[in-house]
């Protein structure tokens, strides 16, 4: 089993979705094996169907204050993945004098995915699912905590 990092920085463009529902999987999935944060670009409003979709999975997200890079209170992580090309730009910046992993998940923005309500649902369940494979994968859990 590969080893863990201690700390995981999740980055998309406003931190109202798609790095929250990485940092909460993550977070579900080795507790606090890993310290985990998430943050944005600039700061958005936290997506209810994002917390819908989470929920589904038994994961509370609903109390996220979506932050920008700027507001993250440590500055240094293990690893940095950016789930949007606007994030990936940032944290390339950020991180250009620091030993970090940066990696570049570009993962569908699901808030542009227009239609019914379980259409739209379908569009967030199909990115969350997306994430908790590649976390799984990348970051695998020493037991299976039901995901």
């Amino acid at each position: 089993m590969p080893e863990l990092p201690g700390s995981i920085l999740f980055a998309c463009t406003q931190n109202a979705l798609r790095s929250v529902m990485a940092a909460g999987l993550v977070k579900f999935l080795h507790g606090n094996r890993i310290y985990v944060e998430s943050c944005g670009v600039r700061p958005g409003v936290l997506d209810p169907f994002a917390v819908t979709v989470m929920d589904e999975l038994g994961i509370d997200i609903a109390k996220h204050r979506p932050k920008s890079f700027e507001e993250l209170e440590d500055g240094f992580f293990d690893v940095v993945i950016s789930l949007s090309p606007e994030a990936q730009h940032k944290a390339v910046e950020l991180t250009r004098a620091s030993a970090v992993d940066l990696e570049f998940w570009n993962t569908l923005d699901p808030s542009f995915v227009e239609g019914s309500r379980e259409q739209r649902l379908e569009a967030y369940r199909a990115v969350r699912d997306s994430l908790l494979r590649r976390i799984r994968e990348r970051f695998p859990p020493a037991g299976t905590p039901g995901l």
